[in-house]
C-alpha cells in the first residue's frame, strides 16, 4: 500500500488513525481554534465536493493567496483529492507578477483569504482567460460583492454537502484514481535570474522526499510547528502539508504576519524552519535590547556570550570543553540564555532549521552556542526542497549537510552541484526547452549553485555558480558570503557586495531603519524619513565601522574598501529581490551601474535615480545625490 499512498491517501489513513488528534490550529481573535484529523477530513471533503459541483475537474488548477490559514491548506488539499493541481502564489505579490503566475498556470479557482485578496484578483481578472471562480475565506467586507464567479468558502462547503447527499462515495472514489505520477503542486522559482518558472511536483515527489526528511530528521506525532511562511515557497509546502500530512503532527498557523514572534513565545513550537531573514531579524532584536539594558545586564550578557560562542567554537573542532568554561556556561544558561530561548520561542525546540539561502557564519554561531539546535538544510524548488541537512552532531555554519539517505549528488563542470533523487521535479510547465537545460539525459538535475564536497561527506555551497566570480588579480570572489558577514551587523538590513574583475571589493548597503534609526535616537540626531537617515554622516561613520568589523574576519583581498548607503531598502516589488528575499543580482547590477562606476572611478559621491513600484503596479522616481564612502583602515588598491 505504501507505494500507492498519494497525499489524499494519507488524509483518509489520518481521519481513520488519528481521528481526535489535533491536525491544525489557527488563531483568531487571541484564541486558538483547534481542528482534529477527522474535521479536517470532513472540510477537504465538503471543499473537494463543492468545487466538483462547481465544474472542477481533474487536471484542473486551484489557487491560493492570503496568510497561512487552515482552509487554505484544506482548499489545496481538496483540488489534489479531484485530481487537480494546487498553485499558491506570494500573498504580497504584486499585479504583474500575480497577473503572470495565475495566467500562466492556466488557473481556473482562486481561494482568496479575505477583501484585500478578492480585489487583487477582480482587478486582474480581464487578464485572466481561464479563470472561473473566485472564493473568499474571510466574509468580512465582502457583503456588497456580487457575481455567479465570487462564492464564499462557506458556500461551497455547503455545495460540496449537497453533492455528497446526491453523489455518495464520490469523494473516495476520486482519491482512488489518483496516481502517486500525477501532478499535485505548481512551486514557482523565485526568479533570480528571469521570469519566474512552473516547477510541476508530482505526488511521488512530495510523498519521497517527505519519506526522506523523516528518515533524516527526529519528527514525532506529537510535534507542534508553526507554519507562517509563505505557502507559494516550496519549504512550507513540504514541512506544513507534505510532512504534516504524513507524520500526524499538529500545524500552527499564527493570527497574522504581525504577532508572529508573539504566537511563537506563546506556542514554544518543538520544530523551527525560516529562512536566514528571521533568524538575522531575532539576532538583530537581542542585540538591540543587549545593546538598551543597564550596564550591568548588559556585562553580564557579553560574558555570557562570549563564553558561548568559545564553547561552541571548541565543540565544532572536537576539542572538550574545559571545566571552568562549563561552569561559565552554566550560569549563562540560567541568566542569559534559557531566557533568550524563552523570549525567541525556541526553549522546547529541539531542532530548527535554516534554509531558502545560506545564512552568515557568525549569526549560525550566535544561535548555536545560545542552546539552540540550529542546523542548515538545503534544497530547492525543483528539487521538492531537500537535498542535504546537518545531523545534531555535524552541525556547522560553512556547511548544507550530509545528502540525505537516496539522494545522489555530485560536481559537475565549473563546480556545479548536481543532484538526483526521487524528488527531482517532472519538468517546467509549457517550457519543455528550460526542462531540458537543467535536467541531463542521464537525470542529473543542474542546481545552478557552485560547491563541493568535504572530506566528511558534507556538502558546501559556495554561491550561485553565475555570480563566483575573481578579482582583478584572480582572487576568488564569491559575493554572497561576504554579504553575509555584513548582515550579522544590526544595522545592515541587506548588502549587495561587487568585485567581479575589479581590483577591490565594494558594497551598497540598505540599513535597518529600525534599529539604526532607534541608535539615531539616542544620540539625539533628528531625521525624516529613511532616506534622510540613510544619508547622515553620522549613520555613514556608524556603517563604516560595522564593515570595519566585518573586514578583520575576511582575507585581506576580500576586505571591503567602499561603500554606498542606499536611499531605500532593497525591495521584492521593485525586482531588486525574490519574494524570498533573495538578490536578483543581475538585475541590481544593471539598475545601479552609475553606483559600481563611482566605486572604481574613485568619486565620493553619485547622482542616484530608481524607480519604485507601488502595490497596485504604479510607479515612482526617488533621486538623491547619495555619498560614496572609503572604509577606515581599508587602503584602496587600484
Amino acid at each position: 500500500m505504501a507505494d500507492t499512498m498519494t497525499l489524499p491517501r494519507y488524509l483518509l489513513r489520518n481521519a481513520r488513525q488519528f481521528a481526535d488528534r489535533p491536525a491544525i490550529r489557527e488563531k483568531d481573535r487571541g484564541i486558538w481554534q483547534t481542528y482534529t484529523w477527522r474535521q479536517y477530513h470532513d472540510h477537504v471533503r465538503d471543499i473537494a465536493l463543492g468545487l466538483a459541483a462547481l465544474g472542477f475537474t481533474r487536471g484542473g488548477k486551484l489557487s491560493v493567496i492570503g496568510d497561512n490559514r487552515p482552509r487554505l491548506y484544506w482548499s489545496q488539499v481538496a483540488a489534489m483529492c479531484l485530481g487537480g493541481v494546487s498553485v499558491p502564489v506570494y500573498q504580497d505579490s504584486i499585479a504583474k507578477e500575480l497577473a503572470f503566475v495565475l495566467d500562466h498556470a492556466e488557473v481556473s479557482v482562486v481561494v482568496a483569504e479575505d477583501q484585500e485578496q478578492v480585489d487583487k484578483i477582480l482587478a486582474l481578472k480581464s487578464q485572466l482567460p481561464a479563470l472561473r471562480l473566485v472564493i473568499y475565506e474571510d466574509p468580512r467586507g465582502m457583503l456588497q460583492y456580487r457575481g455567479a464567479d465570487l462564492k464564499s468558502l462557506d458556500e461551497v462547503e455547503e455545495l460540496g454537502r449537497r453533492f455528497a447527499a446526491e453523489h455518495p462515495g464520490h469523494f473516495e472514489r476520486e482519491i482512488e484514481q489518483g496516481r502517486l505520477d500525477d501532478v499535485a503542486l505548481f512551486a514557482y522559482t523565485s526568479g533570480t535570474t528571469g521570469t519566474p518558472k512552473g516547477a510541476m511536483l508530482t505526488h511521488a515527489n512530495m510523498v519521497e522526499t517527505g519519506q526522506t526528511l523523516a528518515k533524516s530528521e527526529d519528527i514525532r506525532l506529537d510535534d507542534d510547528w508553526l507554519a507562517y511562511l509563505p505557502m507559494a515557497w516550496v519549504g512550507d509546502s513540504l514541512y506544513t502539508l507534505v510532512v504534516n500530512l504524513m507524520v500526524g503532527f499538529t500545524v500552527n498557523c499564527p493570527e497574522s504576519p504581525e504577532t508572529v514572534q508573539r504566537d511563537l513565545r506563546e506556542l514554544g513550537p518543538t520544530a523551527v524552519l525560516a529562512p536566514p531573514r528571521i533568524w538575522e531579524n531575532m539576532l538583530t532584536g537581542v542585540q538591540v535590547r543587549a545593546a538598551d539594558a543597564p550596564r550591568l545586564k548588559r556585562w553580564v550578557f557579553e560574558w555570557s556570550r562570549a563564553a558561548a560562542e568559545r564553547a561552541e567554537i571548541l565543540k565544532s573542532e572536537g576539542t572538550p570543553v574545559p571545566l571552568g568554561l562549563r561552569l561559565r556556561l552554566a550560569l549563562g544558561n540560567f541568566f542569559v540564555y534559557g531566557p533568550v530561548r524563552d523570549q525567541l520561542g525556541l526553549r522546547q525546540a529541539r531542532w530548527a532549521y535554516t534554509g531558502g539561502a545560506p545564512l552568515g557564519p557568525d549569526t549560525f554561531r550566535f544561535f548555536r552556542s545560545f542552546g539552540v539546535n540550529l542546523k542548515q538544510v538545503y534544497g530547492s524548488t525543483e528539487l521538492t526542497g531537500l537535498v542535504s541537512l546537518q545531523p545534531d552532531a555535524e552541525a556547522n555554519p560553512t556547511t548544507a549537510g550530509r545528502p540525505c539517505p537516496g539522494i545522489d549528488v555530485k560536481i559537475g563542470e565549473r563546480g556545479e552541484v548536481l543532484v538526483k533523487s526521487a524528488g527531482v521535479f517532472k519538468g517546467y510547465f509549457k517550457n519543455e526547452a528550460a526542462t531540458r537545460e537543467v535536467i541531463d539525459r542521464d537525470g542529473w538535475f543542474h542546481t545552478g549553485d557552485a560547491g563541493f564536497l568535504d572530506p566528511r561527506g558534507h556538502l558546501v555551497i559556495i554561491d550561485r555558480a553565475k555570480d563566483v566570480g575573481a578579482l582583478a588579480d584572480g582572487t576568488a570572489f564569491a559575493p554572497q558570503f561576504i554579504e553575509n558577514k555584513l548582515k550579522f551587523s544590526p544595522y545592515i538590513r541587506e548588502a549587495v557586495a561587487f568585485g567581479h574583475d575589479q581590483p577591490f571589493v565594494t558594497a551598497m548597503i540598505a540599513i535597518d531603519p529600525n534599529t539604526v534609526g532607534s541608535w539615531a535616537e539616542r544620540r539625539g540626531v533628528a531625521y525624516t524619513s529613511y532616506n534622510d537617515l540613510s544619508q547622515k554622516a553620522e549613520v555613514r561613520r556608524l556603517i563604516g565601522e560595522e564593515i570595519g568589523r566585518g573586514n578583520e574576519t575576511l582575507p585581506e583581498a576580500q576586505k571591503i574598501r567602499r561603500f554606498l548607503l542606499l536611499t531605500k531598502d532593497l525591495d521584492a516589488d521593485d525586482a531588486e529581490m525574490t519574494r524570498t528575499r533573495k538578490v536578483r543580482r543581475r538585475y541590481v547590477v544593471e539598475k545601479y551601474a552609475p553606483v559600481i562606476e563611482a566605486f572604481y572611478s574613485g568619486r565620493d559621491s553619485v547622482e542616484l535615480t530608481t524607480a519604485i513600484t507601488y502595490e497596485d503596479g504604479r510607479q515612482g522616481t526617488l533621486r538623491s545625490l547619495v555619498h560614496v564612502q572609503d572604509v577606515e583602515g581599508a587602503a584602496v588598491r587600484v
